[in-house]
């Protein structure tokens, strides 16, 4: 388990407590840490917490990420480390029981309800994924969450988001040239899909479409 406790002028302003899976952290109100500030991009970092790691993700190349005062695009988090986003502080911290916690409305929640409250706020177009080659050739795959998952580890992790301003992929893990939209390789970068574009993942393709 991890604890995240977000500092502004040495003031705790908010503390989360997460089991597992992906937590955002952001300025845009779908993050499941929101930091309301100019300085924070709206999608600004991701957090994979898995087999008792935690791995924290820059998304944005316009917005660094600072661990422990150096700037990283991706670390392994430790106990007591100190994460800068903009000009807010927040430390993580290790934990093995999950106690209640307040915080600003922004209390820890369970997540299907949190995608649900999100689900309300999000007025964009329904997007899917479909399959273009080898044993699932058509599939289609629907971008309903706020943040879906594809790819295997080892063989590359891509996140589309789901936002106010339409879907953004980032990679997570795996080579840099393994990942690609349109045939460029997705790297470091944060994409805006547009409706036709290609993605391919682990030699696989996927053509992303809105709905109509």
């Amino acid at each position: 388990m991890a604890k995240f406790t977000i500092y502004f002028n040495d003031k705790v302003l908010q503390s989360h407590i997460f089991d597992s899976g992906i937590v955002r952290i952001g300025r845009d109100d779908t993050n499941d840490i929101v930091i309301d500030n100019l300085a924070v991009a709206p999608a600004h970092a991701v957090v994979v917490i898995k087999e008792g790691s935690c791995i924290i993700k820059q998304l944005n190349d316009d917005h660094p990420l600072t661990v422990n005062s150096e700037k990283s695009k991706e670390s392994l988090l430790q106990n007591n480390d100190e994460i800068s986003i903009g000009k807010h502080t927040i430390v993580h911290n290790t934990t093995e029981s999950v106690a209640p916690v307040q915080n600003n409305n922004h209390a820890n929640q369970d997540v299907s309800f949190l995608n649900a409250k999100i689900e309300d706020k999000v007025k964009i177009p329904s997007a899917n994924l479909q399959v273009m080659d080898g044993q699932h050739i058509g599939r289609i795959l629907p971008l309903k969450k706020p943040m879906t998952r594809f790819g295997h580890s080892g063989a590359g992790v891509i996140i589309i988001a789901r936002r106010k301003d339409g879907y953004f992929i980032s990679s997570l893990e795996g080579d840099a040239d393994s990942i690609t939209v349109n045939q460029q390789t997705l790297a470091d970068k944060t994409i805006n899909l547009n409706n036709n574009d290609v993605v391919v993942i682990d030699n696989t393709a996927m053509q992303f479409f809105l709905e109509n």
